[in-house]
């Protein structure tokens, strides 16, 4: 399944990302500590939107199969186990009255492993990777609040140009729901779905799963168009057929009638 006018959108927000982020480096002084060989982005929890998960999808089974392929799936499947118990851990807090601001913080401060981040520390899917392990180590407004990398060298207090976390996800949904309307799915929040990367990566997203309806009503048939009558000789006598009703006999045997 392809959304190939979709991600061709997604791939220009990637491209524009891209240019902020040197922005924001070329003028927050030495903050951006990103570097070759630094995995810290690699451990954060967060989720994709549909496209983002669709995106990864795609060009993880364009690029891998065989053991390199069931070796990614297998970290996925181990990832997957891991924040589906984080995820249950705070649901059960809030069921207990905890407030959201520190089962928030907790989730936040949660460490599990990308199952793309390789042996040597580096990214099976780099080219290819999401949004938030893009610009990850710059200042980001989420909400109005700012966040940043626990490794950048920001200092604080310290006004830095920072990307707006909240203008950069509504294009993400907006994607998503070009995703859902071309699809004509039947789930009316899918557009809204958040998605781990590990379950990006082991799900299967055919048509039915996405809630696809592809059935078409059918058209009605035109009405046939009347029929044009010719009047046609009457076999009996020298009127046309149209006379038949009213003539006073009925055909015996073939025998016309004796005229008066």
């Amino acid at each position: 399944m392809e959304f190939k006018d979709i991600f061709t959108k997604y791939e220009a927000i990637v491209a524009e990302v891209d240019s902020a982020f040197n922005k924001v480096a070329e003028q927050a002084d030495d903050g951006i500590k990103c570097h070759k060989g630094c995995s810290d982005c690699c451990h954060a929890l967060f989720d994709l939107t549909l496209v983002e998960a669709l995106y990864l999808n795609h060009k993880f089974n364009e690029k891998y199969s065989g053991m390199e392929r069931s070796q990614i799936l297998e970290r996925a499947d181990e990832a997957d186990r891991q924040i589906h118990k984080i995820k249950r851990n705070a649901f059960k807090a809030s069921q207990a009255g905890k407030s959201a601001s520190e089962i928030i913080k907790e989730i936040s401060l949660a460490r599990v492993r990308c199952p793309l981040l390789g042996t040597e520390d580096s990214c099976d899917l780099y080219e290819s990777r999401p949004l938030t392990c893009r610009i990850y180590g710059t200042p980001m407004n989420i909400g109005g609040e700012a966040h940043c990398c626990g490794k950048s060298g920001f200092d604080k207090g310290k006004q830095y140009p920072a990307m707006n976390m909240d203008v950069l996800q509504n294009k993400l949904y907006e994607l998503s729901k070009e995703i859902s309307d071309s699809i004509n799915s039947s789930y009316k929040e899918l557009s809204e779905m958040l998605i781990p990367a590990s379950m990006a990566l082991l799900t299967d997203f055919t048509m039915e799963y996405l809630g696809a309806r592809t059935s078409k009503k059918a058209e009605p048939e035109p009405e046939p168009e009347p029929l044009e009558v010719t009047p046609q000789a009457c076999s009996t006598c020298s009127e046309d057929k149209s006379a038949c009703a009213d003539c006073n006999y009925s055909v015996s045997l073939g025998q016309a009638p004796e005229k008066d």
